[in-house]
């Protein structure tokens, strides 16, 4: 009996930093949605009933803020803002592509050095800077099956599955649940518009003659069908909302958990999507904090934006912050108090998902947006996924007959160069008042905002900006970031060439040994022996030590020629986590045109003794 107790009381010992942890740091569950309008959302004043009843009850039992933007009209770059905190000419990450060598540290590195489990369902590719990055787990993937992206049950599994696994780590948990819908295919639609099986019905679906027609749309039979099928498609992912907390409630750490919901931008149609105007980024966003926000409350006096989204988090599980952040924390206001310096936010759009730059800029106050375009030159078509829409086709039909969808479908191809709207009186952006005398002083007012913006930010449209009457000069500008993507997308298309071709390291430019076991706050030395021709000069060796999720640790980069051996130490943190490292060499300029690499895994890593 008493070895029996003095087992309990050791267990017990042992269990108290885990249960301390639980219990010092709140849950963080982050949800967001895909191409969802805001006015889509019951709570945020949709005018078609009944579309989303269950973000509905959250914004009920939480507080839902009225101004809420994301920097970005396009996924890809507006999630890399959500979870890094600052803009996307800080991070890189402007368009669809990887960044490998990121300076910065992501929300996933900041919350597991914390103690938190990071897990994420969905857009996995889409929220960190490159592949794989060092979630503790890709809740996509249960039991080696990647899940059904429009299911609501495997939703309820995936958040299920990632809340024990932080419970069975004796963490608390940071889950990224992010649900597909309403991104196309919409529910039942197939790629020509028309209709298709879907096993994934919704709880409600959603006929043409009762949806709502966007102002900045048009009514015609095909608008309307669209229209239907995403509706029914933002039902759909209200369903998979509802699977998400119930396997919350159902953990029994509802009460012990932050909820954060939001979009990550508007609907997949024309004027909305890959843009900047109010409803292109305005954003459903809603907080509960049990004990803190104040259910059923609505913030129409400050204005926050998806850059402000890892400085809070980080704030509510009191984190500190890292250098660099361009948001700023608004956890005050999730107490009910006034925070100042809250009435302007600063968005940007620089590339679609197929490498075409249309460069755009966009500083919002309450009731007024201002918009530069550097694309706009009167000779540049707009490119973007939304002219694959039924509601573009038929607009491009009607245009020939229909002088005012003629004026709006020039706007949308060629744009202008400046644009200011009232939002408050002209919500869906019709009416330009760039030239408008009476609106001079605001005009005025939001310039200035804006090219403060770009100045803090360091942005690489300022000089386009500053010079927006020298035409010549502003499609320098765009020329140029053009001409750098597509260089970035011919050098991956070379790499992708190369790394295919070269299935084997070749053994003839340089080995590379390393010891079995690594220290925590021990040097670790890797040794490189090199036989590099003289046709190749002077070359340069990138050595990479990894944790065991595959973050990077440090990299080491020395020049070397000939015949001859590098030494190349590392000191390991004392405080690393995990049972492993791994060593990567590559020699070369960059990694996507190596001229060979190697790698070593599973290092043992012991404590110092």
């Amino acid at each position: 009996m008493r070895h029996r107790f003095l087992f309990a009381v050791l267990i017990g010992v042992i269990s108290l930093p885990a249960i301390r942890c639980l219990a010092e740091k709140p849950n963080l569950l982050i949800v967001t949605v895909d191409d969802m309008s805001c006015d889509s959302v019951g709570a945020f004043g949709c005018e078609l009933p009944d579309t989303t009843p269950n973000i509905d009850a959250l914004a009920a039992a939480g507080l839902r803020y009225h101004h809420a933007h994301v920097q970005v009209g396009n996924c890809y770059p507006s999630r890399n803002v959500m979870f890094s905190g600052r803009y996307p000419h800080n991070t890189g990450v402007e368009g669809f592509y990887q960044v490998n060598d990121p300076d910065y540290p992501h929300m996933v590195d900041l919350m597991k050095q914390a103690g938190y489990f990071v897990g994420i369902r969905g857009k996995v590719s889409h929220s960190t800077p490159y592949q794989p990055y060092a979630w503790d787990a890709d809740l996509t993937i249960l039991d080696g099956e990647k899940q059904d992206m429009k299911n609501a049950e495997s939703y309820y599994n995936s958040t299920r599955r990632g809340i024990e696994m932080a419970t069975d780590a004796g963490k608390p948990f940071c889950l990224n649940i992010n649900i597909s819908d309403p991104h196309k295919p919409f529910y039942a639609m197939g790629k020509s518009g028309a209709v298709v099986d879907d096993k994934n019905v919704p709880t409600r679906v959603f006929t043409p003659d009762e949806v709502p027609i966007p102002g900045f749309l048009f009514d015609h039979p095909d608008v309307r069908l669209e229209l239907s099928h995403y509706y029914s498609s933002v039902r759909r992912a209200d369903d998979c909302f509802a699977a998400v907390m119930k396997a919350l409630r159902e953990s029994g750490q509802d009460e012990e958990t932050v909820v954060v919901f939001l979009s990550d931008h508007g609907m997949p149609l024309p004027f909305a999507k890959t843009a900047l105007w109010n409803h292109s980024t305005r954003t459903p966003w809603i907080v509960r904090w049990p004990g803190v926000t104040k259910p059923g409350t609505v913030d129409t006096t400050h204005m926050i934006s998806a850059v402000d989204l890892l400085p809070t988090l980080l704030d509510i599980a009191g984190i500190r912050h890292p250098d660099g952040f361009d948001g700023h924390s608004f956890l005050p206001t999730l107490r009910g108090q006034q925070q100042p310096g809250r009435n302007m936010v600063y968005k940007v759009y620089n590339e679609n998902s197929g490498g075409n730059r249309s460069p755009m800029r966009s500083v919002q106050s309450k009731r007024f947006g201002y918009l530069f375009n550097p694309w706009s030159d009167g000779k540049r078509i707009f490119r973007t996924a939304t002219t694959g829409t039924l509601s573009y086709r038929a607009m491009v039909k009607l245009a020939p007959t229909n002088p005012q969808i003629a004026a709006r479908l020039e706007l949308f191809q060629h744009g202008v160069l400046e644009e200011f709207y009232d939002y408050e009186n002209d919500p869906d952006a019709l009416i330009n008042l760039i030239d408008h005398p009476e609106y001079a002083d605001e005009i005025a007012k939001h310039r200035a905002a804006m090219r403060q913006f770009m100045v803090d930010s360091n942005d690489h449209a300022l000089a386009a900006f500053d010079h927006r009457d020298d035409k010549q000069r502003v499609s320098a500008y765009v020329d140029k970031v053009q001409a750098e993507a597509d260089a970035r997308r011919a050098k991956k298309r070379r790499g992708n060439v190369k790394g295919n071709a070269k299935t084997k390291p070749n053994p003839k430019l340089f080995q590379m040994q390393v010891p079995d076991r690594a220290t925590s706050g021990a040097p670790f030395t890797v040794s490189i022996t090199h036989r590099i021709p003289s046709s190749l000069g002077e070359q340069k060796f990138h050595v990479t030590i990894k944790d065991a999720g595959g973050k990077r640790i440090e990299r080491i980069i020395r020049a070397a020629s000939g015949d001859g051996e590098l030494k190349v130490t590392f000191t390991i943190p004392e405080n690393l986590s995990g049972k492993s490292i791994s060593v990567a060499a590559f020699v070369g300029e960059a990694f996507a045109n190596n001229l060979m690499y190697r790698t070593a895994s599973r290092i043992r890593l012991g404590p110092a003794s």
